[in-house]
């Protein structure tokens, strides 16, 4: 349930707007419609081997910190594994994509700078993340294009807990 008062609230992480996809794994954000202008605050649980989304950059800055688990950042072509409470921050125009790693699951705190209408993406092409699944079927600045070939994330409206 989330509690509001004058504006600000608390919502619990299980009561959070949580998705899944079978190709890129749970997530939750924790904003009410429209609440959240300035900064995107995600948690996401990777599945070993699984990325988070697909390879992309985007010019607004990004940060993560690792809560759980392990995974592997791929960044700008290189790759690095990651541990509990590694913390990665990736100015603007940076290509990234988490995958997860190890025995279970992962679990990603994620920040993200907004900047409305001027927010864009870009999907390249990358051969370490088409290793990983998390390539673009094509370059493009589009969203849809850039997911056209996986089923749409689903609303989870009763997540078990905990998730993985």
């Amino acid at each position: 349930m989330i509690e509001e008062k004058g504006g600000w609230f608390v919502v619990n992480v299980k009561d959070a707007n949580w998705q899944a996809s079978e190709e890129f794994g749970t997530g939750c954000n924790f904003e009410k419609e429209g609440s959240f202008s300035d900064v995107g605050i995600n948690l996401m649980i990777l599945r070993p081997g699984r990325p988070n989304c697909r390879y992309h950059r985007e010019n607004a800055q990004e940060d993560f910190l690792v809560l759980s688990g392990r995974c592997k950042v791929l960044a700008n072509g290189e790759e690095r594994d990651l541990e509990q409470w590694d913390f990665v921050h990736f100015p603007r125009n940076v290509s990234h994509v988490f995958v997860g790693a190890g025995e279970g699951p992962c679990t990603l705190l994620a920040v993200g700078h907004r900047r409305g209408e001027q927010h864009r993406y870009f999907y390249p092409k990358n051969e370490l993340a088409r290793k990983y699944g998390a390539e673009a079927p094509e370059a493009t600045d589009r969203i849809p294009v850039a997911y056209s070939d996986v089923t749409p994330r689903k609303k989870l409206d009763n997540p078990e807990w905990p998730l993985d």
